[in-house]
This record gives structure tokens, sequence and C-alpha cells, in this order.
């Protein structure tokens, strides 16, 4: 039993073992939260969708917040880089906060401004993380979630051509 629940909080961590990517574990490990909001898009109507992915949301941090002191236990660091859970849950503060017409836009923008301002990560999102355990390893990308947000929200405005619009 006890093989299993590690297993199991491995599988959490790691966004089903995406975060354990060689290259880009952080890029490589938002997959997971592109896949469900694809499915939270087709098999969920339209009026709930926002509700899904923001309970979502909430069980990604729940999870991040309760997994990380044993995460930084397990892999010897804190944050470590194959613990994924806060970027699934940044991708999806991101397109809870910013969504288009097309799903393939919303996926193609959300994703590429959210990995960058998670890479950067402009003030206050770095100093963040030191916050203790699950908390600095969260709060940080959901900080860069909101600025990838808001960045959308304006080239959206400045640039309606390249969003669709």
């Amino acid at each position: 039993m006890k093989a299993f629940a590690q297993n199991a909080k491995i599988a959490l961590a790691t966004a089903f073992w995406f975060g354990n990517s060689p290259l880009i574990p952080g890029t490589v490990g938002t997959i997971p939260a592109v896949v469900i909001f694809v499915l939270v898009c087709w098999c969920v109507p339209q009026a709930f969708q926002s509700l899904v992915l923001a309970v979502l949301l909430l069980l990604a941090c729940v999870g991040c917040v309760g997994l990380g002191p044993w995460a930084e236990k397990h892999w010897g660091r804190k944050d470590p880089g194959n613990f994924v859970l806060d970027e699934v849950a940044g991708f999806w503060v991101t397109v809870l906060l910013f969504a288009l017409p097309s799903m393939g836009l919303t996926i193609f923008w959300a994703f590429l401004a959210t990995r960058i301002f998670d890479i950067v990560k402009p003030p206050p999102a770095a100093r963040l993380q030191i916050l203790p355990a699950g908390w600095g390893i969260l709060v940080d990308d959901l900080i860069a979630s909101l600025y990838a947000a808001l960045s959308l929200h304006l080239a959206s405005r400045l640039f309606p051509g390249l969003f669709g619009l």
C-alpha cells in the first residue's frame, strides 16, 4: 500500500510523469493541463466549463500545497523541477482569465504566455518562492499566470488580428 501511495504522489506531482522529462520539464509538464482543458471544452457544456476549470484549479492548488513538503523531501531540493503540478495550476489560471473564441488560439497564446512569465518570474513572483514548501512552489506560478493573462488581454487589444479577433 505504501508503494501505491508513493507512486500516486509521484504521478500527481509530475503531472502523470510528464514532469520527468529531461528537457524543459515545466513546459512538458504543462501538457496534461492542456489536454484536460481540451477535454473540458469538448465534454462539458459551455455554461459549466469555467466552473469545472475553477474546481480543477482549486484541486491542483490544494495538491501543490499538500504535496510540496513531501516533494521537496523526496527530491531533496526546494521547488524540484519535475514537480509540475504548479505549472498545471498556472495554465488553468491563464485560460480562466483569458479566452478567445478559438480554443486553438486560446491554447497557443495561454501556453506561450504562461510559460514565458513562469520562466521570467517578474516581481513579486520570484520573491514569493521563499514561502514555505508547497506555497512557495505554487504562488510564484499563480502570480506569473496573472501577468500572462493581463499581457494577453493587452496584446489582444493592440494586435487583434494575431488573436483571431
